[in-house]
């Protein structure tokens, strides 16, 4: 009886450990998926589907308010100022709710860029996302990127 006992509770330990590593890797493909689809092709239609409704923006976007819309109106204006916009996830960690990405951005300056016109330089810059997943939509975010590098690549004078 103790034997049965002992094997029931490894078993329910190994699946409980592979369920885990299944919401993980669900998580991984969720970022992997909002980053293709809305950050690199545009899908701006996604956001409504995919950024709850209670969404909070953690990362200053400056002139953009910390809510889905907000979010909403600066991926439009990265799109518009960077046609070329694109994220190249490095690597993921995910811990809990969160996925830290490790990211290379790039893009092409075509369009106004926080007030500033296309200077038709490029970028290339690393980024670090933390993106709370819960049921399937992004409740929050948090990043930091290396911008002033991007600034100083675009030839655009900080001063």
């Amino acid at each position: 009886m103790l034997k049965k006992i002992v094997v029931v509770g490894l078993i329910m330990a190994l699946c409980g450990t592979v369920l885990a590593q299944e919401k993980k890797e669900d998580k991984k493909q969720w970022v992997r998926h909002f980053y293709s689809e809305v950050l690199n092709k545009g899908g701006f239609n996604l956001i409504d589907s995919l950024v709850a409704e209670n969404y909070y923006e953690h990362e200053p976007l400056p002139g953009y308010p910390p809510d889905r819309d907000g979010l909403k109106q600066f991926f439009i204006m990265m799109r518009n100022a960077f046609p070329d916009l694109n994220n190249d996830i490095e690597f993921m960690i995910v811990e809990g709710d969160k996925v830290v990405s490790y990211v290379t951005m790039t893009g092409t300056h075509k369009g106004e860029y926080m007030g500033i016109a296309g200077t038709g330089k490029s970028f290339k810059i690393k980024v670090i996302d933390i993106i709370r997943v819960v049921n399937g939509k992004m409740t929050e975010h948090w990043g930091a990127g290396d911008y002033m590098t991007m600034m100083e690549q675009l030839g655009i004078n900080s001063h």
